[in-house]
């Protein structure tokens, strides 16, 4: 009785799996949802307590601002920062977040600096300042502090800007 190398069986178990699959994958798109939409106005909330989880929403953002530009929309888009999610917005974040956070706090510097030059608006209630004792002066560049982030999003959805909550 011949034995059969396991790579021979592995190779056989693959075949039929390999011939199910298409011969080209098109590329994923949004054509549906973006039929006759030339501009795509959205507002972001972003409220967390995770610093490497705003860095991680901040590069989706972007990508969704890069993915409207191949599709032929014209983004407008705006990013409201609430609560905690303030404390990584400081030029001085207190020592323990910088101490535990760096990394993700320098992607966050990073990623508000490229997506304002994208034309992305970003805006700091002032009252998320005010509780968690941010300095307003400290703000990174590129942001904007506003008087309430409820307002703006109240004001900017009345506006025409859907609403992306991110929490």
């Amino acid at each position: 009785m011949r034995l059969i190398p396991p790579w021979l069986r592995l190779l056989a178990a693959l075949v039929p799996l390999l011939a199910c699959q298409p011969a080209s994958a098109t590329e994923p798109n949004d054509a549906a949802a973006l039929r006759g939409v030339t501009e795509g106005k959205g507002i972001f909330l972003i409220d967390f307590n995770d610093p490497r989880k705003a860095a991680f929403y901040l590069s989706i953002i972007k990508e969704t601002h890069g993915g409207m530009l191949r599709q032929g929309v014209r983004p407008d888009l705006i990013i409201v920062y609430i609560g905690p999610t303030v404390r990584f917005l400081t030029t001085r974040p207190d020592s323990a977040l910088q101490l535990e956070h760096e990394d993700a706090l320098e992607s966050i510097a990073m990623l508000v600096k490229e997506l304002a030059a994208l034309g992305v608006r970003h805006e700091v209630c002032a009252i998320a300042t005010r509780v968690m004792r941010i300095d307003d002066a400290t703000l990174l560049p590129g942001l904007t502090l506003v008087a309430d982030g409820f307002i703006s999003l109240i004001g900017y959805q009345t506006q025409g800007y859907k609403l992306v909550p991110l929490f």
